[in-house]
């Protein structure tokens, strides 16, 4: 598995960087193109809208703390998430 941190570590709340996401289609392309296996797990600004960019660039792992935890029914919002996979 490969981790990219989609915001400045240490810090809950904060928006995707949308330059990383360039990292993840480069990181996917990397991986595909020399026939490696690995997942990709994003941490970091991942809500409904940002899980589907991140998603499209290559992530197959979301990590999303404050858009769940400040959600009104946390379960609706992960349903959510898993639907952008």
């Amino acid at each position: 598995m490969v981790l990219v941190m989609t915001v400045w570590a240490g810090l809950g709340g904060q928006a995707l960087i949308p330059e990383t996401l360039e990292k993840v289609k480069k990181l996917k392309q990397y991986l595909d193109e020399n026939d490696l296996d690995l997942d990709i797990e994003v941490d970091g600004g991942i809500n409904e809208e940002t899980a589907k960019k991140a998603v499209s660039a290559g992530a197959n792992i979301l990590v999303s703390g404050s858009y769940v935890l400040n959600s009104e029914d946390p379960k609706i919002a992960i349903n959510r998430l898993k639907d952008c996979l």
